[in-house]
């Protein structure tokens, strides 16, 4: 029987939410922060599950685990395993489904947390502070621009539409036609959008074009009431202008469920600054979705082993 590692299992819950029997399967709840660490500890196994880009990939690793044949990632992208490495190597990667309400969910805890400053109000509650020491932000009629109109943005708008408010959306690819049928405006430009949005939330994919699409001459355009929130990936907003911004109350404040680097250092401001709301990276940790994660990817397990590998990424 094959051994399977199971990497960055946080809550120690993998084994739990799937029928892991006919698997020799350990879970790591531990971040392996080191390559070193990481080979030291998975190089006697043959299979490896990773969760999204947790634990990244590179080329580099895969000569130093020698013994492993199969590399599954929970959802079918993970822009932190090299594909061509692996194949290279000799080793199969294959993917597991993802459900797309989860981070919507948190897109909009993170918007009405923000607009109604629910952490400072709760804390102060808690301890006997100011009551009531905030205005919050009127949704209904405000503008929520949305970067990206895929299957998660679309949610987003549908929300947004239930609240009262004006949806505008743009990304490079986005057509009328789309956004029509999301019950949003196209916006002519990126910049226009950041220029009447009240709200703008990130809901694209991290590629070369969308790269710190977001600097700080885009921050700039924002009003000093806009609030952004991202709960896609770190690297679309370039997060040391993100800092300089907030810090600046060049915008009313930020939502952030993802980070440049994650764990996010102890030390690091956006832990810190007052109009900074910021989760671990929740958009797809619930129950629902792991027990997906886990089914398929002890599923991926059975067919690989089987000689017909389902969900291959390369």
């Amino acid at each position: 029987m094959m051994r399977c590692a199971i990497l960055d299992d946080y809550q120690g819950v993998a084994l739990d939410l799937a029928d892991w029997s006919r698997v020799d399967a350990r879970s790591f709840t531990r971040h392996f922060t080191s390559a070193d660490d990481l080979v030291a500890a998975i190089g006697d196994y043959e299979i490896v599950v990773i969760m999204r880009e947790r634990t990244p990939f590179p080329a580099s690793l895969f000569p130093r685990l020698p013994n492993l044949r199969l590399l599954i990632t929970t959802g079918m992208r993970n822009a932190s395993i090299d594909l061509a490495a692996a194949a290279a190597h000799g080793v199969t990667v294959c993917g597991t489904g993802s459900r797309s309400t989860p981070p919507a969910e948190l897109t909009w805890a993170l918007i009405l947390g923000l607009t109604r400053h629910l952490l400072p109000e709760a804390t102060n509650l808690r301890e006997a502070g100011p009551w009531q020491s905030t205005l919050g932000l009127d949704l209904h009629g405000a503008t929520l621009g949305l970067l990206g109109l895929g299957k998660i943005g679309t949610q987003v708008a549908w929300v947004a539409h239930a609240f009262g408010m004006n949806v505008v959306a743009w990304s490079q690819n986005l057509t009328q036609e789309r956004a029509t049928e999301a019950g949003a405006t196209l916006a002519p430009s990126l910049d226009a959008l950041l220029g009447q949005s009240d709200i703008v939330s990130v809901h694209l994919v991290l590629s070369d074009r969308t790269r710190h699409l977001i600097g700080a001459r885009e921050l700039a355009l924002l009003r000093p009431t806009a609030y952004v929130v991202n709960t896609s990936r770190a690297a679309i907003i370039d997060q040391d202008a993100l800092v300089d911004a907030l810090r600046a109350g060049a915008i009313a404040g930020a939502g952030l469920d993802v980070f440049d680097q994650e764990p996010l250092p102890a030390s690091h401001p956006l832990r810190s600054l007052p109009n900074v709301l910021a989760t671990p990276h929740l958009g797809y940790v619930t129950s629902g979705n792991y027990r997906t994660y886990f089914t398929e990817a002890v599923e991926d397990i059975h067919a690989f082993l089987a000689g017909s590998p389902l969900r291959r990424l390369h």
